[in-house]
């Protein structure tokens, strides 16, 4: 398929929208929707919009680490894992 097909004009969704849900299933990419020959819209497949948004999800937690480093609000390994054990010990007592 050329990028041509994957750029098409409004009155297209409107007399094709069966197809075009059935091209971007199919070839996984995006379909641009134009209005007076400028892009307006996307049309994407449910899978692909997934993964696009739990990626931005991961990068939004990866750019919040990193600030939390810049800005030394940082805990060291050991005293997590400490942390972590004395709470699981607790646990355990108190259920078993």
């Amino acid at each position: 398929m050329s990028i041509a097909e994957d750029i098409r004009p409004i009155t297209d969704l409107k007399a094709h929208a069966a197809q075009l849900l059935d091209q971007v299933k199919e070839t996984r990419r995006p379909v641009v929707i134009t209005r007076n020959g400028k892009p307006a819209g996307i049309l994407q497949d449910v899978e692909s919009y997934e993964e696009v948004r739990k990626a931005l999800g991961l990068l939004k937690l990866i750019a919040q680490g990193q600030e939390d480093v810049r800005a030394g609000r940082t805990t060291p390994q050991d005293v997590v894992f400490s942390r972590i054990h004395r709470r699981l010990k607790r646990r355990m007592r108190k259920n078993g």
